[in-house]
């Protein structure tokens, strides 16, 4: 269980150190969301909000995996719609300005190796937390 919460802390600290520059210093993150001025740095505010409120389910994973081994579940799968939204809006919606294109393939490569990090927990947790009859 010990690897699987290496694994889950792991997405789950990149998600929260995400959200907080999100939230207390927009500024640098507008450029590469085609934002600027106040409306650009509250609505990169307003995404670090939406990953605190993403990172519930990680956080119960976080604490106990076998426990909560939904919400590790749930994690996989928001971290699998993540990687393919953002890969779909990558490829079907360019060409993008540089800085735009480069966000998008940061957050792709974040969401692609934290899927495989969380899977990879999500094995570790094994079968130990299924009723008898499933076993």
């Amino acid at each position: 269980m010990l690897i699987a919460r290496i694994l889950i802390g792991l997405v789950f600290l990149v998600n929260t150190q995400c959200a907080l520059v999100f939230l207390f210093n927009p500024s640098p993150y507008m450029v590469g969301f085609g934002l600027e001025g106040i409306v650009g740095e509250q609505i990169v505010r307003a995404l670090g909000l939406l990953f605190m409120m993403w990172n519930v389910p990680y956080a119960f994973a976080l604490a106990n995996p076998e426990k909560h081994r939904i919400s590790l579940i749930e994690a996989v799968i928001m971290q699998a719609i993540g990687l393919v939204g953002e890969t779909s809006i990558l490829l079907i919606g360019g060409p993008y300005p540089s800085p735009i294109e480069s966000t998008l393939i940061r957050f792709i490569l974040f969401d692609g190796i934290g899927l495989v990090f969380l899977i990879i927990a999500f094995g570790f947790t094994g079968k130990k937390n299924l009723p008898t009859s499933a076993r």
